[in-house]
């Protein structure tokens, strides 16, 4: 009986062991389990006493397969099939060609067949994304409060998000900016100020785009009850790299602006002009933590020659955590016609904390 049971057990292990992929690195170490897959830096292989191991690729100088891989070679060619190994180099026994030789050097990838399935299905998402796929975004806050002989509350909040693939971008953004004075009765708004918008760009080729976008913008202290812009044009990724953008665009715009009534202008006063957009982007990485980003447009008055709008947008943020960050902020809005009485400049500039979700833009 226990004669039996012993065999049956070694049966099962070398069951196995048969069924099993192996392979050997340079130290003559040996690991038995399922091949999962490599990049050519380093090969992931699920063992059932050890769990997930990764070893690098370079130490590898066997491998057996019982389970067909998916091999990706340098020449664009993917060979599918179990491998053997001899004299440095993969047999690939495929079902439609029989037995191709690679050279371990000249493979990319290896894949086995849930992996190869989930790496189809990732390709066919890049290239076919869902309106709601690839999302990144983040959310700044700013507070300053004072009480005692001063009673004073300032706030801003600004969110922004972003959805990149490698045809397109769609990207929103969202500024309220808040701040009152209580010292002495009667409380005092002193500034009230929001700004939205969206806009979006498609690839034409790798480095020019086209664009759309329209913003809207109230200010309280402006006299103004609505800005709308409605605009596009042309643009051209002058860098385009994995750390750095830098984008200038040019266009027109078609722009509403709704005033309160005023004594100058009772009964409010209403304009709709057109624009000349002109401006440039940047984005850049400073360092593994810390980002940098602005934004200068240049709004020049088509319908009444002469005036013109400035917009200029900075943010610095270092991280503090992969979702968590600390970011200063420095907006200027010129406007070169506004209402009799009303200074043709406003500046805003905040610090605090800064939230972010998805991976990508921000």
């Amino acid at each position: 009986m226990r004669r039996s049971v012993f065999f049956g057990v070694v049966y099962c292990l070398l069951a196995l062991s048969v069924r099993a992929d192996q392979v050997t690195l340079k130290n003559g170490d040996r690991l038995t389990g399922t091949i999962v897959k490599s990049d050519a830096k380093t090969m992931l292989i699920k063992t059932e006493l050890a769990g997930d191991v990764n070893v690098q690729w370079d130490a590898v100088t066997s491998i057996v397969s019982s389970q067909a891989l998916h091999l990706a070679l340098k020449d664009g060619q993917t060979v599918v099939g179990t491998v053997t190994t001899a004299d440095g180099k993969l047999d690939v026994a495929t079902k439609t060609t029989g037995e191709v030789v690679a050279p371990k050097e000249t493979v990319v990838t290896v894949r086995n067949d849930d992996e190869e399935k989930s790496y189809d299905a990732e390709m066919d998402r890049l290239r076919n994304p869902h309106l709601m796929d690839f999302w990144s975004g983040m959310l700044d806050t700013g507070l300053s409060v004072t009480r005692g002989n001063s009673a004073t509350l300032a706030y801003s909040l600004s969110a922004k998000a972003a959805r990149v693939t490698t045809r397109d971008k769609i990207s929103v953004f969202s500024t309220a900016v808040y701040a009152s004075d209580d010292t002495t009765p009667p409380s005092r708004t002193t500034a009230h100020a929001i700004r939205g918008g969206i806009r979006g760009d498609f690839n034409v080729s790798d480095r020019v785009f086209v664009f759309g976008f329209t913003d809207f913008e109230y200010d309280q202290f402006q006299d103004l009850d609505l800005r709308n812009v409605l605009g596009g044009g042309l643009g051209y990724h002058v860098i385009k790299t994995k750390n750095t953008t830098f984008d200038v665009f040019g266009g027109g715009d078609y722009e509403q602006e709704y005033f309160s009534a005023t004594p100058a202008f009772p009964t409010g006063l209403t304009r709709k002009t057109g624009e000349v957009v002109l401006g440039e982007e940047l984005d850049t990485k400073l360092n593994g933590r810390t980002t940098l980003s602005e934004k200068f447009s240049l709004f020049p008055n088509v319908s009444d020659t002469g005036n013109y709008r400035l917009q200029f947008d900075a943010t610095a943020s270092t991280k503090l955590k992969a979702w968590l960050g600390w970011q200063i902020t420095y907006s200027d809005r010129y406007l070169s016609n506004p209402l009799p009485g009303l200074k043709k400049n406003d500046m805003l500039l905040s610090t605090g904390l800064r939230l972010t979700f998805g991976k990508g833009a921000f």
